[in-house]
Formats: C-alpha cells, sequence, structure tokens
C-alpha cells in the first residue's frame, strides 16, 4: 500500500480520536511554566502537532515512519502552518536541540517492546529538554491491556474501509498484539484491497514508569487519568504522566 493510502486509512480510522483532549492537556500543564516550544514525538500525521502550531506553539514533530511525516508536511503547507519534521526512532533521539515541552501521546510509548527501549527514550527526552522543561506522555494501563484488549476482536463496516482487529496475548506479560486485516476502497475501480498488519503494545505498572523517570532525572508532578486531572484508579485506561527535568 502506498503512503497515501496508507495516511488515508490511519487518519480514517482516527477520525474521532480526541486530540483536543491532548491540546487541552498541554495546556492546562504548560499554564505553569514559560517556554512554547514543543517537541511531539511519534507526531504521525501530524494532526496534534499541527493544532499546537495553530494554538501558538513552536512546533518540531518526529515520527519513525517518513511515510506519515509527509503526509504531515502536506497538511502543514496546505494549512498554511510552519512545523518542523523529522524521522527518528523515539528510543534514539539525536541532535535536535533543546525544547521547553517534549511530548508522546496516544499511547506511542507502549509500543517500544522492551524496558530498555523505555528507558533509552527517557535519556533522549532529558537530553532534549531545556532545565525544568516539561515531559508530557500517556500510556495504556494495566487493566486496558489485560481486561478491554485480550482476546477481544473488534470490527468496523463502512462505506470506504472496513476493519476485524483481533486482540491476542503477546509474549511478555501486560502486552498485547493487534492483528488487523483491513478492507480498502479503491476509488477508481470500487474493488476493495485487503491490508494486513501487526501490532505489538506493552505496558508497565505506573510504580516502575516512575521508577525509571526518577533514575533518568525527571520529578514527577503529577499523574493523571483519562484526560481529566483525577488519579488514576483501577479501571482507568489511559495514564498521564506530567514531569520536569531535574
Amino acid at each position: 500500500m502506498s503512503y497515501e493510502r496508507f495516511a488515508y486509512v490511519y487518519d480514517y480510522l482516527m477520525q474521532d480520536v480526541p486530540y483536543d483532549g491532548w491540546l487541552e492537556y498541554v495546556n492546562r500543564q504548560a499554564i505553569r511554566h514559560q517556554g512554547r516550544r514543543v517537541l511531539d514525538i511519534a507526531c504521525g500525521t501530524g494532526e496534534l502537532s499541527l493544532r499546537l502550531a495553530r494554538d501558538g506553539y513552536d512546533v518540531t514533530g518526529v515520527d519513525l515512519s517518513q511515510d506519515m511525516l509527509t503526509i504531515a508536511q502536506e497538511k502543514a503547507s496546505a494549512q498554511s502552518v510552519q512545523i518542523q519534521l523529522f524521522q527518528q526512532d523515539m528510543s534514539r533521539l539525536d541532535s535536535l536541540g533543546e525544547y521547553d515541552i517534549i511530548t508522546i501521546f496516544c499511547d506511542s510509548l507502549n509500543y517500544l517492546e522492551d524496558e530498555s527501549d523505555v528507558e533509552s527514550t527517557f535519556k533522549g527526552v532529558h537530553r532534549h529538554l531545556k532545565q525544568d522543561g516539561l515531559f508530557l506522555f500517556d500510556v495504556h494501563s494495566i487493566f486496558k491491556m489485560t481486561q478491554i484488549f485480550m482476546n477481544q476482536t473488534f470490527t468496523l463496516t463502512d462505506e470506504h474501509v472496513s476493519y476485524i482487529w483481533d486482540c491476542f496475548p503477546g509474549e511478555v506479560p501486560n502486552s498485547v498484539e493487534h492483528e488487523l486485516t483491513f478492507f480498502v476502497e479503491d476509488e477508481e475501480t470500487g474493488q476493495y484491497e485487503r491490508v494486513e498488519e501487526l501490532h505489538k503494545q506493552r505496558t508497565y505498572p505506573i510504580l516502575m514508569i516512575k521508577e525509571w523517570l526518577r533514575g533518568n532525572g525527571f520529578d514527577v508532578l503529577n499523574i493523571t487519568a483519562d484526560f481529566t486531572e483525577e488519579s488514576p484508579t483501577d479501571k482507568s485506561e489511559r495514564i498521564f504522566f506530567a514531569c520536569k527535568k531535574k
């Protein structure tokens, strides 16, 4: 599948994702700190990066996929929004300058498959943050991984895109393998193209993540859940961390 087709599918399936919620979260945290220079890690096709830029932030986006970045740049150009974009692995960030705020949202950190990559990401974020800079990110909770995803099947049937999404236990604790089969309409022929993908996600206990953060030079300012300002419960689904570089 070409990147145009893949990005179309990605944005189509993500159209109900709460990007405005992440923007509001950043604004709530940033109001307590000075500085508007943001590094948006795992920016994908740029939906949050563009919102941040339109809200007055000086934004740089980073993603592993050059195809996604190409689409993000096309969107920025079409909207006359200035953002910088770089292709890098979040666990190997290098030479991107210093920022006031660094974000990793939409559970992107959960795509790192082992603990060393998570810690390497935290180290890279620390290197690229100014003193007292903010590190904001979210992860899936253990409850969501083990009770909502595990051994479940989700489906969508729509006019142009349909999918079957099967979730299976991963090979390590608190991990899930997502097997996705897409059926995407070719507008010229009216026929449907079948595309298969495998996504792996893993999460960790909150206390373990806090330990890694503190061991890599961060103070944890607050931990909240599900786009609220409330502390996580045993049934929270998305855990938010707001941290400051020591």
